[in-house]
């Protein structure tokens, strides 16, 4: 591959020792691949960024889509290690079935957390309850769907038809990344949910304290209310 044959030469050029007189660089093909090299990460924090500022503004909180991003670590593990399995190198087309991931994994985690808030904030439910009730009857939509994604891109990971070895990468991260997501989610997800929980339970205490503690420190020492004593007189 393209990024195979980059690293030989840049291997091959330290072998040889060049003087510091001597430049290279490469043109085409190779140049544009090097050049994205330096930008994958930005587009990668840029995406997850995106999608963090919309579920924030869904669900109006800083919290909950932490939660829902949890799901994102697994599926890059996956889609990485399948790639070293099979033999891919992480190419351009690779990137772009990691970014596709971002957009694809998450919704398993959406299923389980909306059900769940749903059900605490109509049902009074306590976060254990809510989100054991989520991870029991939203299995089987997140089964259905992480099958219909796996079967419609498994093609493309195969490598059928023309040009599919271009292709190949992408299918292949995405694939990976979705069945590994799908195994470990189910498990991470209720777990992260639970602590993030606890997490917003203290900070709205934290806040209610620092709230109160700030009022009453406005208040002037000499004008504190004093209590009302009503003396009631009962005559014969």
């Amino acid at each position: 591959s393209l990024g195979q044959a980059v690293d030989a030469i840049n291997r091959a050029t330290q072998e040889i020792g060049l003087p510091r007189t001597v430049l290279r660089s490469f043109q085409g093909t190779a140049q544009a691949f090097q050049a994205s090299l330096t930008t994958q990460p930005l587009l990668i924090a840029a995406a997850i960024f995106a999608v963090y500022v919309v579920l924030g503004v869904l669900y109006e909180s800083f919290i909950h889509p932490v939660t829902i991003l949890m799901s994102l670590p697994p599926a890059s593990v996956g889609a990485l290690l399948t790639l070293q399995l099979f033999g891919f190198d992480l190419s351009i087309v690779a990137v772009i079935g990691l970014i596709m991931l971002i957009g694809i994994v998450k919704k398993n985690a959406i299923m389980m957390i909306d059900f769940a808030l749903e059900r605490r904030r109509h049902d009074g439910k306590s976060a254990e309850e809510a989100i054991v009730e989520a991870a029991v009857l939203r299995f089987r939509p997140i089964m259905m769907t992480t099958m219909a994604a796996i079967f419609g891109i498994l093609p493309i990971a195969l490598g059928y038809g023309a040009g599919a070895e271009l292709r190949q990468p992408l299918g292949v991260a995405v694939v990976g990344g979705l069945v590994v997501s799908q195994a470990l989610t189910l498990f991470t997800i209720p777990v992260t949910y639970l602590y993030m929980e606890r997490l917003s339970e203290w900070l709205s205490g934290f806040t209610r304290t620092r709230r109160r503690a700030s009022d009453h420190a406005l208040i002037p020492a000499g004008n504190h209310p004093r209590p009302v004593i009503i003396h009631e007189h009962v005559g014969d």
